[in-house]
């Protein structure tokens, strides 16, 4: 395998400002802008949204029983997560809860959800910057390169064991991308124990695959010194900030059900809130250059993109749920967690690990847990259990349902009257709540790397690699509208000459 090309040769600019439009490998669409001051060095950088969604009122006046299948449509990589989280808030606002075989299904259903997505990102996104390197010239650094170096029978595998992930979406959800499974109290079907012996062995591959792909991380990335010393550097991919994360009743890792925990830089507890509670503990501000809100807790307050513990900004990322949980309750993810925190400590880590680029670790650790989570829930008893409804329920009122998306905690807030007819609806989406702090870690890599007006494709590549690692989803993620975006618009003759151009900076 060739090593991978981490520093280039840079060149001088003449500009004070820096634009990096668009930003790639992301899902979405965004872009960064790097101001320079007089002597060439960087001022300040932003990350920005410059696209509108603003789906939560297109949700007002619908069918809350539609609503996890109109938001799983909210964009192509998050369904699963949109499907969960809006079917649970309609268990709410019918004042019921799955059976338990219909929570196992559910469960099976996520976690199989969970390791599509993250293999989607580290081998489609995120790995490109290692197994080619940072620096590698643009038309190799992406998957295609990727399974040029890494070699066809990983590149099959990687393909062959997504597949199976979303398989098991399929044949528990009805489709694979667009579930329609959820109904308030239940599923809309059983599982029989043909389907259970087929998603049994499928999901035994995915704990195999997931294990491969952790040694891929340790040899490429822990095995290659540079890349270990660039994650350690405290001076470029690195904030201390406050983290989020669902955890169990023993505050281990969750992504499916229970509360929400928050810890703050040192570690400690800072709060844990049952999802009812949300709007006691996160509100959100915004910005006039950014369509994407800016979560922060309450009780700290908002002072814009600054880290720290008197700023409210939050992460809640793979990172993140490994820094609010105290242990893994699956054996092989808690073998790599032990690992993972040991490889920090000896780095002299105390306490959480504020590191950005260890969110990819972080990532493969919770692809292991998930794929074992799955396996375990299709053995249990309860898969094919047929009891997977409840009847006679009513809806009206309100419902909170919160799960772990793979890109962060995703809230789903509605309110139905007596005809189940959706009157409001709210979502903090899993990039949301990172907006923030991804802004800080832009600004951060931007101000470490370039220096008296000089730069370089890899050098804008790898402020690029500060918001690469929240596996951003910008499609699903954009709610503001402060009306003073630039925007720039082209009247055209029926020839497609120009006639005018109209803009506002």
């Amino acid at each position: 395998m060739a090593g991978p090309i981490i520093w280039d040769e840079k060149h001088k600019t003449d500009k004070k400002r820096v634009v990096i439009d668009p930003i790639t490998r992301l899902e979405g669409h965004g872009k960064i802008e790097i101001f320079l001051d007089d002597n060439g060095n960087v001022k300040n950088a932003y990350w920005q949204v410059p696209e509108l969604r603003g789906f939560e009122r297109f949700c007002i006046g619908r069918k809350v029983t539609e609503m996890n299948q109109i938001t799983a449509r909210l964009c192509g990589v998050c369904p699963g997560a949109h499907h969960m989280a809006a079917t649970k808030a309609t268990d709410g606002c019918y004042n019921t809860k799955p059976t338990e075989a219909a929570f196992t299904i559910r469960d099976a259903f996520y976690h199989a959800h969970f390791v599509h997505s993250h293999i989607a990102h580290f081998y489609a996104l995120a790995s490109a910057d290692f197994v080619c390197g940072p620096a590698a010239p643009v038309a190799q650094r992406n998957v295609l390169g990727v399974v040029a170096t890494v070699g066809l029978e990983l590149g099959g595998a990687v393909l062959a064991t997504r597949a199976k992930a979303q398989k098991i979406q399929a044949m528990i959800g009805g489709k694979a991308t667009h579930p329609v499974m959820g109904v308030p109290g239940g599923v809309t079907k059983p599982i029989n124990s043909e389907e259970q012996k087929e998603m049994e062995a499928m999901a035994k591959d995915m704990v195999d695959f997931s294990q491969t792909s952790m040694k891929v991380l340790k040899d490429v990335v822990l095995g290659n010194k540079e890349y270990v010393d660039i994650i350690a550097n405290p001076d470029l991919y690195y904030n201390e900030t406050y983290h989020m994360g669902m955890v169990n009743e023993k505050n281990q890792l969750e992504f499916h059900d229970g509360p929400v925990r928050v810890v703050d830089q040192k570690g400690r507890e800072f709060v844990k809130y049952e999802p009812y509670d949300y709007l006691d503990n996160v509100s959100e501000a915004s910005e006039e250059w950014s369509y994407e809100k800016f979560p922060y807790l309450k009780n700290v307050g908002y002072k814009g993109m600054v880290a720290g513990p008197d700023s409210g900004l939050y992460r809640a990322s793979p990172l993140s749920r490994l820094n609010v949980a105290e242990s893994i309750s699956t054996p092989l993810a808690q073998a790599e967690f032990e690992y993972y925190h040991g490889f920090f400590k000896d780095l002299g880590v105390e306490g959480p690990i504020q590191h950005t680029l260890a969110t990819h670790w972080a990532r493969i650790i919770e692809m292991i847990y998930a794929a074992e989570k799955c396996l375990a829930d299709i053995q249990s008893d309860k898969f094919v259990d047929q009891n997977v409804k409840q009847h006679d329920v009513m809806p009206g009122g309100r419902g909170v349902g919160i799960v772990e998306a793979p890109r962060g905690t995703l809230t789903h807030d509605y309110t139905c009257d007596e005809n189940g007819i959706v009157t409001a609806c709210n979502m903090i989406v899993g990039t949301t709540n990172n907006n923030g702090p991804i802004n800080c870690d832009v600004a951060k890599v931007a101000k470490g790397l370039i220096h008296n007006f000089e730069v370089s494709p890899g050098l804008l590549n790898m402020v690029e690699m500060a918001f690469r690692a929240y596996d951003p989803c910008n499609s699903c993620a954009t709610h503001s509208l402060p009306g003073q975006m630039p925007m720039t618009a082209e009247i055209r003759y029926a020839d497609g000459s120009l006639l005018e151009t109209v803009s506002r900076n």
